[in-house]
């Protein structure tokens, strides 16, 4: 990611008065573009901005009986952009949902209550240091390859330089 990149938030609840507290309280805590959305859908049509993290609620299609539920909504946003990290906010404390939730992908699950908030910045921080990870281990994969390469072509070089006799002829005078 270019440093210069936004690093960007989907929060997914059709609440809104959620979407803005949770929203207010991460603004004040990351320097992340956080986006709102109050249905799975929109969120879908937006994945163009990758956000690095979506927040889904689980009762999506709670005022809206047609829109996708957050498990629905996650199966579709693994489906076609398996690198975001998704993780479940929702006030069931079912553990067949969690377990669900945990089974098509998300990184964690929530419940709201108290302390979701701050159980919420935790879980951010932990997926930014695994963003943080994964991206420095791309980067040494990349160093790895790059100077395989170059000792290859080092390697290759020696043994042509042998066989020509370039590299004999050179060292005796």
């Amino acid at each position: 990611m270019a440093a210069d990149q936004k690093r960007t938030i989907f929060l997914v609840d059709d609440e809104p008065i959620q979407n803005e507290m949770l929203k207010d309280y991460l603004s004040e805590r990351f320097v992340y573009d956080i986006q709102t959305f109050d249905n799975g859908e929109d969120a879908l049509k937006k994945m163009g901005l990758n956000p690095e993290i979506v927040v889904l609620d689980y009762h999506l299609n709670s005022h809206k009986t047609d829109a996708k539920n957050g498990v629905e909504v996650l199966k579709a946003l693994k489906e076609n952009h398996p690198d975001v990290q998704v993780i479940m906010l929702s006030g069931q404390d079912k553990l067949e949902i969690a377990v669900d939730s945990m089974k098509y992908g998300a990184y964690d699950y929530v419940i709201k209550g108290e302390t979701a908030f701050s159980r919420m910045e935790n879980v951010i921080n932990n997926v930014s240091e695994l963003h943080i990870t994964k991206t420095v281990n791309k980067a040494y994969k990349k160093t790895i390859i790059f100077l395989s390469v170059v000792i290859g072509l080092i390697i290759a070089l020696s043994v042509y330089l042998m066989f020509t006799g370039a590299y004999a002829s050179s060292t005796i005078n």
